[in-house]
Formats: structure tokens, sequence, C-alpha cells
């Protein structure tokens, strides 16, 4: 009797305490003016229990249900989700000083050094790196002198397919395009290339993707503040084998840089020549002059070109990879589309020829693909801010210390933006909607309805090169390929910090026209 009586006790204290806790997050929601919320906020959980695996779609249904504003508390962490151009507008836009600090993770902090470019606040070494990478790594000069090497690697890439053609065999389309997109960023910024599989840059693209899938899983430790060290999901033991890996990987390259450096120094001392002006240099060469000049504006160390070289390799080669691979998955599965784009191709390029980059601006059909493409498939499908200091959005507030989720994903999916928005239609892109052209909506965020890239300050600096990248190379497997499948494609993503594909894309090429060999480039 007294065990029952105990039990009973403790039913009611339990459930007392959990109505108190609901009417004190509700009265303290109401009162200090916050956005609408989901009920029952659980006691040091908070709405964490709601979350499926895909924050981005969970964030969808719960904005459905709620408004395209909504408060969550995460744990110990508050933050809110806005789902819509006009809400991504002013807070990204009228507001952007508000959010330019970003939410840092354990996995973030340890992998990055602490001193990331993508993760660092808005100050001194941010803007120093930002103009650096705007002016030397992604500017109009360095992407044009490495132009030919991305043309050799386009070519390399197409050699592969035609040989898989002519053999009647299937290929991992998955594997080669992060080979490819690997490849272009690992010349640009460490003038190497992976060319087999136990090499540097190989156990790089491997690191890389390890990186981008731990620094968008869910770890209990980096929400809950009683958790914070406390390892419950084996997290600190997976960040650390990356780390040391990776660390090893890159001092390597360092090292064996500094080296060569240490020999063409000596030489140059040696000759009354001197290097031209003109001299192009790779990443690496870039910021080792920096590290070893003691009058430079910023200080640079190791670790920070460390940090920076995985900045660009996970925004470099993860996420272009990943757009090419939804993009030829919906042809694939949308054939009159992809007639349509091989007609274009045919048109404005013909047989004689390998599309090049410069044909972009002339396929308009090619560039509503990717567009298409990046509204249902957004490499990364949201965008992560935090707010430094209060502030008011559409009568609500929104205090200091909250994470900002703008759920693009969401907003490519929304019916009062897009018609038929389930629909891959590349066509809308080049209509007219209420007088306003469509195909006027740009890949940089200036119109806010798409922001596959971000905007303003935060804005990928690498939005050029990507997209060159991305209509170089879906044009050439349009224009010289066939692609067959057995069976129906499966289009569920894979959770993490980007979205890819949650398996393989593997299907048969075909050639269609002259062989590579032939091809003049």
């Amino acid at each position: 009797m007294m065990i029952l009586e105990l039990v009973s006790y403790s039913t009611i204290f339990l459930l007392s305490a959990l109505l108190i806790h609901t009417i004190l997050t509700f009265t303290n929601r109401s009162w200090m003016g916050l956005p609408p919320s989901p009920p029952f906020a659980l006691p040091i959980i908070g709405h964490l229990h709601l979350l499926g695996p895909q924050m981005y779609r969970t964030f969808h249904n719960l904005s459905s249900r709620y408004g395209p504003l909504i408060y969550l508390k995460l744990g110990s962490v508050p933050c809110v989700v806005a789902s819509s151009p006009e809400l991504a507008k002013e807070l990204l836009k009228t507001h952007e000083l508000t959010f330019t600090s970003r939410k840092n993770s354990t996995a973030i902090d340890h992998l990055t050094y602490k001193v990331s470019f993508a993760f660092s606040p808005l100050g001194p070494y941010w803007k120093f790196i930002k103009k650096l990478c705007t002016w030397e790594l992604l500017g109009n000069r360095t992407l044009n002198h490495f132009l030919p090497i991305r043309m050799e690697e386009y070519k390399r890439f197409l050699g592969v397919l035609a040989e898989r053609s002519s053999l009647g065999e299937s290929v991992n389309l998955t594997e080669e395009l992060l080979k490819l997109t690997n490849n272009v960023i690992s010349h640009m910024m460490l003038s190497t290339r992976c060319s087999g599989t136990h090499d540097q840059a190989s156990a790089a693209r491997t690191v890389v993707r390890e990186v981008t899938q731990i620094f968008g899983e869910f770890n209990v430790s980096d929400i809950i503040w009683f958790c914070k060290n406390i390892d419950l999901q084996g997290f600190r033991q997976r960040i650390e084998d990356v780390h040391r890996r990776y660390d090893a990987l890159l001092e390597k390259f360092i090292t064996d840089r500094e080296q060569v450096r240490k020999v063409n120094k000596e030489n140059r001392g040696k000759s009354t020549c001197e290097g031209g002006d003109d001299e192009v240099k790779d990443f690496l060469d870039i910021m080792l002059d920096i590290m070893e000049d003691e009058n430079a504006e910023v200080k640079i160390t190791r670790d920070h070109i460390k940090a920076l070289v995985l900045d660009f390799f996970t925004a470099a080669t993860d996420t272009t990879a990943i757009a090419l691979e939804w993009a030829l998955a919906e042809l694939i599965n949308n054939p009159a589309v992809h007639q349509k784009a091989q007609e274009e191709i045919d048109k404005v390029v013909g047989r004689n020829r390998l599309v090049q980059e410069s044909d972009g601006p002339n396929l308009p059909y090619i560039q509503a693909i990717i567009k298409e493409t990046f509204r249902l498939h957004p490499p990364i499908p949201m965008l992560a801010r935090k707010s430094i200091q209060g502030c008011k959005i559409n009568g609500y507030f929104i205090p200091a210390h909250t994470l900002l989720f703008v759920n693009i994903w969401s907003m490519g999916r929304n019916p009062k933006y897009w018609d038929s928005p389930l629909e891959f239609r590349p066509e809308r892109f080049l209509e007219s909607c209420e007088g306003d052209p469509m195909g006027l909506i740009d890949v940089k965020g200036q119109h806010y309805q798409l922001l596959p890239f971000g905007t303003g300050r935060r804005g990928c600096p690498g939005v050029s090169l990507a997209m060159q990248e991305v209509s170089m190379v879906l044009s050439a497997m349009i224009q010289c390929f066939e692609w067959k499948v057995v069976g129906p494609l499966n289009m569920e993503e894979r959770p993490g910090l980007t979205a890819p594909r949650a398996y393989d894309l593997v299907c048969s090429p075909v050639a269609r026209f002259i062989p590579l060999d032939n091809i003049n480039l």
C-alpha cells in the first residue's frame, strides 16, 4: 500500500512540476513578446523531443503549424526559426549587424583550432581574410589563371566517364564528382591533386566529408548546460580522431612547402633574375608569406592556415559536388527537361567542341536548371547565425545570444512563393510572375527567395568559382552522355551540415557524340 501511495505521490509531483514549468514558460514567453512557440517545452530538454534527424524538415513542419517565425528552446539554447523571404531579408539585411555572429560547437571549435574564418566574429581577422579571399584566392585574376587546370580536371573526369561508357560499366558519380571538385580546390590551395586512393589529397577528401557530417550532427553536450563536460555520445573520440588525421595531413603539406620555399629562396639568392610581379601563387604560399611577414596587417599562425584550408576544402569540395549530383539526379528523373537541355547545348555549342566555362551565360536553360536544383536541394539547407544583441522582428522580441536558423530548404518548398513547389520545373526561372521576371532571381541572395550561397557580409566568397564549376560540369555531362539507372532513384537526404543524397548516385553513362579524345579543348 505504501509503495502504491509513493508511486501516486511521485506521479502527482512530476505532473505538477511539468504543469508549472509549462505555465512559467508560456507566461515568460508572452511577457517578453517572443515569437509563437510549440507547446509543452519539457524541463531541461525544451523542444528537443520534437526534432528529427533532419532539423530543416522538422522546422518546416513546425513552421507550417505555428507560422514563419517561431521560437524554440533546444536544451539550454534559445533559438528562432525563420521560413520566409521577407523575414530572411529583415533578419539578414535590415538587422544584419545584429546577426553577424555564429554559434560554435565542440566539433567546430576543436576541428578548426578555434580560429575558423567561417565561424569567427566580424572582427579584424575576419575582415582581413575576407579581403584576402576576394582579391587573391577567388578574384578574377586567380580564377582565370587556374582555368587551364580546371579544364584539365574536367577532361580527366569526362575521360573516366567515357572509358566506363565504352566498357558498358556503371560509375559511382558521387565518388567521381567529389574527386573532381577536390582536385580543383586542391590545385588552387596546395598545387596538388588526388591521383589515387591512398595519397594525401585523397585522404583530405575523406576528412572533408567526415567534417561536414560531424559538424551537422546533434551533440547533447553542446546544448544542455550540465552535459557540457560529459561525452554521452562518444563525440569527443570521433572529433579527436578526425582532428589527428587532418592535422597530420596539413602539417605534412606545410612542412613540405616550407622546405621547397627554402630551397627556392636559396636559389634566387644565387641568381640575378627575380620572379616576375605577375606570378600567381596558390593559397598556401600566400598564407605562408603572411605568416613570415613581421609587418603583416594580421598575425597568422600555422593553426590559422590549417583552419582556413579546412574552411575552403569543405566549402569547395562537398557543396559543389552535392549540387551537381542533385542536378543530374533530377534530370534523370525528368527526361523531358534533360532533352530540352541537350537541345540548348547542341544549338549554342554544337557537337564539334566541348562546352566551355565561357558558354555558361549563353545557356539560360542550363542556368535555370541550376537555380531549380538549388531551390529544391540547397547544399546547405539552413543558414545559422546568433544575435549579439536584442532586436524586434515583426513585432516580436528576439533576445541577445539567440540562435537563428533561416530555413532556406523550407522556403524553396513554400507554395506562397513558388507555383507547384515540389515539381522540378526550371522553366519557372524563365517566365514572368506577377510582372516580375523570375529569371531575375539570382543565386547570390539579393532577392532572398533563393539563398544557396547565403547573403550579405557572411555570404559565400566562392560563389563565382562554384557557379563556373557547376555550370561547366553539368553542361558537359548533358552534352556528352545519356544516363541510365536501374529502377527509380532514391531522393532522400543524409543528415549533416550539408544535405547530400542519402545514397550514392550510381549510373551508366552512354556516349552521345564524338569521342572525347577528339574534342578540341
